[in-house]
């Protein structure tokens, strides 16, 4: 069963790859994309390699809110690409506005509007997104913090966090709370 969800998620993977691809998206190599919301314009998306797209990602390569002015400046568009580089992380219901360059080595926290460059080796996150940490802060709390599930199968998995953290949310608190 659990290699059989594995490849459905290779699948669906490489599907919504060629997908974005058949869109105009200049997708890099082992990239990972579960949401396919590009616009209109998504030939002037481009993401690097080792980018993932996470669920429910939007982007928006044009200002419509330009369609108030279309009476008095019938042909106004503000159309801008959208640039990811390699080894980035897009969280699950961002928005990407026009004209963003998300830089190498970064991470966009879930939830977050991005409307401006988004500096190299760095987490951005928020609305609309800042600046709150170097990659280099981010793997320190990150090793920190890390349960060794990864390569374990579903149900050890669920084994091992239910002896770590417990099996109800009074057990889950008291192991979430300072030292």
């Amino acid at each position: 069963m659990i290699k059989a969800l594995s490849k459905f998620k290779k699948k669906e993977n490489k599907d919504n790859i060629s997908i974005a691809r058949e869109q105009g998206v200049l997708v890099g190599d082992d990239c990972r994309i579960y949401s396919l919301n590009f616009g209109s314009e998504a030939y002037l998306i481009s993401l690097g390699n080792h980018v993932t797209v996470s669920h429910d990602v939007s982007f928006v390569t044009h200002d419509g809110g330009v369609w108030v002015l279309r009476e008095e400046y019938p042909e106004i568009d503000i159309i801008k690409p959208i640039i990811v580089h390699d080894n980035s992380f897009i969280g699950a219901g961002s928005i990407i506005l026009p004209g963003v360059e998300i830089g190498p080595n970064s991470i966009v926290g879930a939830g977050s509007i991005v409307n401006k460059t988004v500096l190299p080796n760095s987490v951005y996150a928020g609305v609309p997104a800042k600046f709150i940490k170097t990659i280099e802060d981010y793997k320190t709390e990150a090793l920190l913090e890390s349960v060794p599930v990864k390569k374990l199968t579903r149900e050890e998995k669920k084994s091992w966090l239910l002896n770590y953290y417990g099996d109800n949310p009074i057990s889950w608190k008291k192991k979430l709370e300072p030292n």
